[in-house]
């Protein structure tokens, strides 16, 4: 096992033991063999640098390079932007640990040497991003390399396998920003993943968001902070960001095209399946600071003669999450606010048992118009999970619930 580190400075000789050069950079070509060291690229001071290809390496050894053929037969350098060059596009780079949930920086690269036909050829095998890698990095040049094996093979060793580094962001101009596999990228939970793009630059999150689907992107713009939030919307196409605001609540929906500029707001608003847009349309009406901006029209009501049967079978039978109901909301034969009956309590209850007989007291609701202030007020003293919106005539038109709140309550801190 070699490491990239041991290998940038290391001077490389002919078959016939003469000086060539210092290895500056190492180049690998996806399209070909996407882990193996394909070039190596050979510094001569005032001369033009070589190119040595990986099937004239003899022997390697930490801060030593032999060649299988004379200096006239390797190739004058000509830049290639198809090169992942390992010294600039890998080394410092940051790269998602995901065991960690955390952006880590990619202090060495960890390279297999295998000798076929008299050539040794170098893989890929591993990104280091540990301690062991940036003691290398810090040493290197200073203490000789057999030393510094010794030190850091006392140090715990924190890698990622390349199998599973993928490209996520391509850049013309820096071949590598970001690597990670995408199915693991949507694997983290929404905000582990929203803490990680809050400490990539802004490219890096476009080409993340890029990455998931629908539904994942939605759920991790949703826990972004809000400004980032604004910043990731604008830039995507209009058509791609409807189909993320779709997935979304629609109170969270309406926050977030309220924040674009008018005629990106207009854009989407128009992309967005008309049911979906009217929801969100009218929750953009109220202001923030309200009862009305802070609501969901996300809710399920029942009429209060109904029984618990029968509103298990509508839950199922529309397919709505569980865990996106904390009330069922209930209903008179006016359409008014009956009652609401706690998710808990609704699952204990007997199949023919009425809805009326589960409520919950005392019953609570506040218009679209109050103030943030009384309903945060009404959540800590009832110890509220969702509390219910009414208009002028009592008619449920959306629900508050505890999570709206502390997210709230967090803007404000």
């Amino acid at each position: 096992m070699l490491h990239a580190t041991e290998l940038l400075g290391a001077e490389t000789y002919d078959s016939h033991g003469n000086f060539v050069g210092r290895i500056k950079e190492m180049f690998v070509e996806p399209g070909d063999q996407p882990n193996r060291v394909s070039k190596f690229l050979l510094s001569r001071g005032q001369y033009r640098p070589l190119i040595a290809r990986y099937d004239q390496i003899g022997i390697i050894s930490p801060g030593r390079v032999a060649l299988t053929t004379d200096e006239s037969a390797l190739e004058l350098y000509q830049p290639n932007e198809s090169y992942l060059s390992i010294r600039k596009d890998l080394l410092d780079q940051q790269i998602i640990d995901t065991n960690g949930r955390k952006v880590v920086r990619v202090n060495d690269i960890d390279l297999a040497d295998n000798r076929t036909n008299g050539n040794t050829e170098l893989r890929i095998t591993q990104v280091d991003i540990g301690l062991a890698g940036a003691v290398r990095r810090l040493l290197q040049g200073i203490v000789p390399p057999m030393a510094i094996r010794k030190i850091q093979a006392k140090l715990p060793p924190r890698k990622i396998q390349w199998e599973f580094v993928n490209l996520v962001e391509p850049d013309p101009l820096r071949r590598v920003k970001l690597r990670l596999s995408s199915e693991k990228l949507a694997a983290l939970h929404p905000a582990d993943l929203a803490d990680i793009m809050e400490q990539l630059s802004p490219d890096e999150r476009q080409g993340i968001i890029a990455s998931l689907d629908e539904q994942t992107a939605a759920e991790t713009i949703a826990e972004l902070d809000k400004r980032l939030q604004t910043q990731v919307v604008e830039n995507l196409d209009s058509g791609r960001a409807a189909d993320i605001m779709e997935e979304m609540n629609p109170d969270e929906a309406a926050d977030l095209i309220a924040s674009l500029e008018p005629a990106k707001s207009k854009e989407v608003l128009d992309e967005m399946e008309h049911r979906e847009a009217s929801e969100v349309q009218e929750l953009m009406r109220f202001q923030e600071n309200t009862a009305g901006g802070m609501m969901t029209t996300e809710m399920v009501v029942v009429g209060e003669e109904a029984t618990r049967g029968e509103v298990v079978d509508y839950i199922r039978f529309h397919e709505i999450a569980v865990d996106q109901i904390d009330n069922v909301i209930l209903i008179n034969r006016d359409a008014a606010l009956a009652g609401t009956v706690p998710l808990g309590r609704l699952l204990l209850a007997d199949t023919d048992q009425r809805m009326s007989e589960l409520t919950s007291e005392p019953l609570l609701s506040v218009s679209p118009d109050t103030k943030d202030k009384e309903v945060f007020e009404l959540f800590d003293k009832y110890n509220l999970r969702s509390l219910a919106v009414v208009n002028e005539h009592k008619h449920p038109v959306g629900a508050i619930t505890v999570d709206d709140v502390v997210h709230r309550m967090h803007a404000k801190i």
